[in-house]
């Protein structure tokens, strides 16, 4: 099976974003908050985003289960209040569980959390909550850096994160790091954001003792990792330099996929990082949507660089595509489990 851990649906209707924009625009008026139920998109408009989109992508480059959550781009958390945050990612969240509904063999949700600058992580735990048992979500998307940009709340391992996280390990459900759009206009969103937002959170968490108070903890960094593998070596020294130990435990809790657009990168990133923690991702029409000119494949197929990687074995593959993911994923692993009775 092919498990891709990485996918937004960003072929969404275009009724979601005139939703958003009617909610954005009520934020200095708002006794014109549009209400969620005032939202109306049929099944087959949701069978049509995803059928032209995503679904096609997947089946075309052999893929089999997507990890399936709103756009990323979109979450904006620095937009509004915390009530502006907490609708939208319901309404977000409801539309995910409606793809998984009608695709179920094909999608599985992964739920975005209602954040809001200022605001303390506990106010997720609801939301959480409810995707995971409610909606059978398998994980979320954490963004650690609300304000858009600007870094203005404390690292990932303050400990205002804790109650977030021990719901999250009382779940049994994995965070991928995900910044969301960029307002500082020094920093391109997809470009530069989300790569700094990957190795940032690596960084905070090579800094202090999250996983020895919260073992069960994981964490996937997309995009490959930002920085972090391609410069394994500074961050081996760092965490000796300040910390007088080793970077290699952090392993037992952090996990990359391989949103990494060509075939150079792929290969360095499975040289570097040991297998069991690279999982399989391509945020297919996504940051990068083109044809590499130089090859006429699309640069998210992320599938056909790690087919074409000599250095990994069947085994190796194996774990990439399927095993690592419903390992890091274990409701993901049981509820598979439950459809093959």
């Amino acid at each position: 099976m092919i498990i891709d851990c990485h996918g937004h649906f960003t072929t969404a209707p275009k009724k979601l974003h005139a939703w958003r924009q009617k909610q954005l625009d009520s934020i200095s008026d708002p006794l014109n908050t549009p209400k969620s139920s005032e939202l109306a998109i049929s099944d087959d408009e949701i069978r049509s985003a995803i059928e032209g989109g995503q679904l096609r992508l997947q089946r075309e480059r052999g893929g089999d289960l997507t990890l399936f959550s709103p756009i990323a781009s979109q979450m904006a958390h620095h937009l509004g209040n915390e009530q502006t945050s907490l609708v939208w990612a319901e309404v977000c969240n409801n539309l995910i569980h409606r793809v998984c509904t009608l695709f179920p063999e094909n999608f599985v949700g992964v739920c975005q959390l209602p954040q809001s600058p200022g605001m303390s992580p506990a106010n997720c735990v609801p939301e959480l909550r409810r995707s995971v048992e409610e909606l059978g979500f398998v994980g979320c998307n954490l963004n650690p850096d609300p304000s858009g940009g600007y870094w203005k709340g404390p690292p990932l391992t303050d400990r205002t994160w804790y109650p977030l996280y021990e719901e999250m390990v009382r779940l049994n459900v994995p965070a991928m790091v995900h910044v969301s759009s960029s307002c500082n206009p020094s920093v391109h969103g997809t470009g530069a954001h989300y790569i700094n937002g990957d190795t940032t959170a690596f960084m905070q968490f090579l800094l202090a003792d999250l996983f020895k108070d919260l073992p069960d903890l994981r964490f996937v960094i997309p995009h490959g990792g930002g920085a972090v593998p391609y410069h394994w070596g500074r961050y081996r020294g760092l965490s000796l330099d300040v910390r007088q130990q080793s970077v290699e435990p952090l392993l037992d809790n952090v996990f990359f996929d391989t949103c990494v657009y060509h075939q150079p990168g792929i290969e360095f990133l499975t040289q570097v990082i040991p297998v069991d923690n690279i999982l399989f991702g391509s945020e297919m029409i996504g940051a990068v949507k083109g044809r590499d000119p130089r090859t006429g494949e699309y640069f998210d197929d992320t599938k056909r660089y790690i087919d074409a990687c000599p250095r990994l074995s069947g085994e190796d593959r194996h774990k990439i595509f399927e095993a690592n993911a419903r390992r890091v994923y274990p409701r993901l692993d049981a509820l598979l489990k439950a459809r093959s009775k």
